[in-house]
Parts: C-alpha cells; structure tokens; sequence
C-alpha cells in the first residue's frame, strides 16, 4: 500500500493528457451527494492494485445522478437517441500503486442498454439497466431511477443554491468532484484498468435537496445511510473527453 497522492499528484491529474481522446460528451445538472464512511469497509470491496484514498483521513461514498448528453466518438456528430441519456453513479475514492487518483464506481445505472453494453464490454465498469426520468422546472431538477428488476423508486429533487466557483486544491470539494481518472477492473484476468476523463473545474456551488433515496447502496452491498449526506453540491455542467483505457494498478 503506498502513501496517499501528494496535492502535486493531485493537481497534476487536472491537466489534458497529449494523447488522443476517443470520445466526447457533456454532464449536466449534477447533484454531489457524499457521505464520509469507513475506509477499512471501502477497501475490502477493492479490487487488488487500488487503495482507498482520504481526505483528512476520512474516507467517503458519493451518489451522483446527473444527466448525459451529446456523447460522441471523436470526429462524429452526436445522435439524438442514442447520444442522450441519464446516468446515476455510487462511487469512492482511490489510488493506484503509482499514486495515480481517480474514481471507483460500485455501479452506473443507466436507462440506454446500448449504452450499458458498450460501458460494460469497453470499458469494464458495472453499468445497470434502469428505468429512469428528469424534468428541469426553471432550476429546479427532479429526477427518478429504478433498476430494472426492481420495484422500487428513487426520487431525487434538487436545485442550485450558491454562487459556482471552481474548488481550490487541497479543500474537499476539491477532493471529492476533481477527479480525471477511472479505474475499472477487467474479471477474466483480474487486470486494473485506467483511462483519463477530462474537462474544465467544475463550477461547483450549494445545492437545495427537497428528496434523496440511498437504496442504490444496499443493491451493491453497503448499509444505505439513514443521515443527511455530510455533504452537498451542484453543477451545472461541463464538457468532457474520454481518453482510452491503459493499464493501472
């Protein structure tokens, strides 16, 4: 186990790769929910090659719907259908062996299969069909999801409540939303791999939540939090390109 990144490493991850990107796409209105939790409970559901990373020693959970647009590969026009979408992730924090930050999702309900199967074979992340729906009234986003083979629904509703403005390095909330690495986790040779996700800082700011659902942490084999997230914010949105995968760990 290495030590956690230095803020350099950190920073560093921040800036655009020189390769090529293989694919583009836009996020829009998310909603950054978080909760600190146990680290020694994170790192048991780790893959080997990946740490659970901290900030001030405190591990943490997030759950993050949000919607989807314009994805395209590089040098493609976007297609309405297919190139549109909603997506609602549970993820934490960690590191590889060479100190690389990044994201861990424990899953990505999605409500396009087309999209499901390509993440899944691509690019070796939990996708999940589900059926799910947002409306935007003025600021005001609600936004619901159900596993398919599920019957219950989750609701959230949110809206903007502060100024946006990009985090400092260093504070948390620099810590929880500047991440420009995933690592995914390939079964059939138990390889770790990595790819580059970038855009410009979020313009994070204070977030309104009328209604949460946690339940997606029990479909993945965590105790859902009954407590309010420890912490909240918003985005509007950013664009963003996909790099290809590489190995890690």
């Amino acid at each position: 186990m290495m030590n956690p990144p230095t803020l350099e490493q950190r920073e560093a991850e921040t800036r655009r790769p020189g390769s090529r990107a293989v694919m583009r796409q836009d996020w829009e209105h998310l909603l950054f929910l978080h909760w600190r939790w146990d680290a020694a409970e994170i790192q048991r559901m780790l893959p080997a090659g990946l740490t659970v990373d901290t900030h001030d020693e405190t591990a943490w959970i997030g759950l993050v719907p949000f919607y989807m647009s314009r994805i395209r590969p590089v040098g493609f026009p976007s297609v309405p259908w297919i190139s549109n979408f909603l997506e609602m992730n549970l993820r934490t924090y960690v590191y590889d062996d060479r100190g690389r930050p990044g994201v861990w999702f424990f899953s990505l309900e999605c409500n396009r299969a087309p999209a499901v199967w390509l993440a899944r074979t691509c690019f070796h992340l939990n996708y999940q069909h589900a059926k799910m729906s947002a409306n935007v009234q003025g600021e005001s986003v609600e936004y619901s999801w159900r596993r398919r083979g599920h019957e219950d629904t989750s609701v959230f509703r949110y809206a903007p409540a502060g100024v946006p403005r990009a985090s400092p390095p260093g504070s948390l909330e620099f810590f929880l939303a500047e991440r420009y690495r995933l690592f995914s986790h390939r079964r059939r040779d138990g390889r770790i791999l990595t790819g580059s996700v970038h855009h410009t800082p979020y313009p994070l700011g204070a977030t309104r939540v009328e209604l949460w659902d946690a339940r997606v942490f029990a479909l993945n084999g965590l105790t859902p939090p009954v407590r309010e997230p420890d912490h909240a914010a918003y985005a509007r949105g950013v664009q963003v390109e996909i790099f290809p995968l590489e190995n890690g760990g």
